[in-house]
């Protein structure tokens, strides 16, 4: 056997592993290939993804106020994060580029699944918070507050450094 399909094995008993994992906890989960799990939204729970940036400032609000959620991100962008069913997007919300609510039944990529990208992998895994779903209006509110936090921030939000300004070798404590 090469390694590659020992690799293979070993990470198909991983996928099995997370799918028994949501099953047990009550998160509708179906295999959609060898390499990719799918969390069907709509009864048990839905899916609001954002921008991997403001992903990262609805963690900081969420933080603050002393919550910890399941993160999931996925290597396209974007993180998501499960709510309980049945919210609607908020107004301020519907426009923004990248930001979704998933329901009744649309199925989202789930840890641990291989993507030709990359892997869906877990930011905070739900094991660390009892697999409870956060409140869907928890989540809303704090994508917003995050929104609007960058437009405060930003004004200009297509504007970056030039490349010149970039530090090499040097890593962020706001990461």
């Amino acid at each position: 056997m090469s390694g590659w399909d020992s690799y293979r094995v070993v990470y198909g008993a991983e996928l099995r592993a997370a799918a028994h994992e949501f099953d047990d906890h009550g998160w509708p989960v179906v295999a959609a290939s060898p390499t990719t799990l799918l969390l069907v939204t709509g009864t048990a729970l839905d899916v609001v993804e954002v921008p991997a940036a403001v992903g990262r400032q609805v963690c900081a609000h969420l933080r603050d106020t002393g919550s910890v959620v399941p993160v999931a991100a996925t290597p396209t962008g974007s993180w998501w994060f499960p709510v309980t069913p049945g919210a609607q997007l908020p107004l301020e919300l519907r426009d923004v580029e990248g930001v979704v609510l998933h329901t009744g039944g649309a199925a989202v990529l789930a840890p641990p699944s291989e993507v030709l990208d990359g892997w869906v992998h877990w930011r905070v895994a739900p094991a660390l918070t009892g697999y409870r779903i956060p409140e869907a209006d928890t989540i809303l509110h704090a994508a917003a507050d995050a929104l609007r936090w960058r437009a405060d921030r930003n004004p200009h939000p297509g504007a970056q450094r030039p490349a010149g300004a970039l530090a090499v070798g040097m890593r962020s404590s706001l990461l």
